[in-house]
This record gives C-alpha cells, structure tokens and sequence, in this order.
C-alpha cells in the first residue's frame, strides 16, 4: 500500500485450502485485510481452468480467483487492450434509431469477470520446477488493462517470474524478489530468454483446447 500509484492497482492471486477434507476460501479470508487499509475491490475475477487434482469425495477445483483493488476511484483501466472476439460479430441492430448499425463493439467484446485460461501443468509448453506457477497469459491480461506503458509492476512474491515477463513483453519496467534462490534464478534465466527472443510462452490469442493447433508455444523477443 506505501509504494502504489494513486491511480495504481492490486492484484492478490489465491486458491483454496484445504485441511482434512475442508475448504477454506482464503479470498474470502483475506477480502477484510485488505479493506482495513482502504483498498476498494473492483472485480473478483473467477480463473477457470481444466486440468486439476480429481476429488474422490467433492466435486474437482477447477478454479481460483484474483482479488483487483484500486488505491482510488482514479484507476488506469484500459479495457480496449483486452476485449476478446465477440460471440456474434457483425451483429448489428434490426430496429430502432440505431437500425442498421453494428450493436457490438467492432474491437471485440469485454472477457468478463470469469477467465477460462489453462493453467501450468507438466505438459504446459512454459512449465518450470516451480510447483504453483502461473501462466504468464493470466498475467498479461492483467498487465495490458490495468496499467501504461512505462509504468512499473511489483511482484514481492515472484516465483517463477511470469508476472515480471508479462510486464516486460508489453514495455512496462518490472520489481521483482523472491526468498527461494532456485526460484529467482528460474526467473533470471527466463528474461535472459526473453530478451534472446527464446522464450517459449503459451500465446493470448491461441484457442484454449483446440485439438487441430500444436500444443508447443511460440518464442517471444
């Protein structure tokens, strides 16, 4: 809270706990921590994946949430950067003063509260030593709407990195540590990869399961 922008943003990534058998929401645990410092919470974005532990006894997790807050009622958001395609484009109004004109947004609709995106398993083209990484395409989406180029991301819990290469593919500086020294060279060797134009990264625009395209990645310089 001391070193975010005004109009800066907080993205707390979490999943569920679980203890004998019993889910504790930790989203849900943590939402007062952050209102005790005034943060405001602007969505609870709901990351959906397929591929998971299967339960024997409750249903399967197949999901984990991103808490964004804002500082301020000021916030960059810039929705343009991460409309996805719309169901129907071309859809256009049949009645009324607008008849006739497109009733969709011609760059493509709002994704919405609720991200379908394949998280990093050991067949995923990105996947490290790291056992809880996070694809870097979740951090991208993050990166592209809620902040400028030049401005900086923090990550004070870095891990493997994708936060940090999320930021530095799309020109914004990056801050990042981590206590496990494996981990911070996982993370050294991969922007090493990045500026050699060798690191392969699951691209945003792929379809999630399409059992026609190539499961690899692509380099990204």
């Amino acid at each position: 809270m001391r070193v975010l922008h005004p109009r800066g943003s907080l993205c707390w990534q979490v999943g569920n706990h679980v203890q004998n058998g019993e889910i504790f929401p930790l989203d849900l645990v943590l939402y007062p921590i952050f209102k005790k410092h005034e943060l405001r919470l602007r969505n609870r974005i709901v990351w959906h994946f397929e591929h998971g532990l299967h339960g024997s006894r409750r249903l399967s997790g197949r999901y984990e949430t991103v808490l964004w807050f804002t500082k301020g009622d000021e916030y960059t958001f810039n929705l343009d950067a991460i409309r996805v395609p719309s169901k129907y484009p071309g859809k256009k109004y049949y009645k009324g003063p607008k008849a006739g004109r497109l009733s969709c947004n011609p760059l493509g609709k709002n994704p919405g509260d609720v991200w379908i995106l394949p998280n990093v398993k050991f067949n995923h083209v990105e996947k490290t030593l790291h056992p809880c990484q996070f694809p870097v395409e979740l951090i991208e989406r993050l990166v592209l709407a809620l902040t400028d180029p030049g401005d900086t991301l923090l990550d004070p819990y870095a891990g493997a990195g994708s936060a940090l290469l999320a930021a530095l593919m799309h020109g914004r500086r990056a801050i990042g540590c981590d206590v496990v020294p494996e981990y911070v060279k996982i993370t050294l060797d991969r922007i090493e990869a990045l500026r050699a134009g060798t690191l392969r990264t699951r691209p945003r625009e792929r379809s999630i399961y399409d059992p026609k395209l190539p499961r690899g990645g692509h380099a990204r310089g």
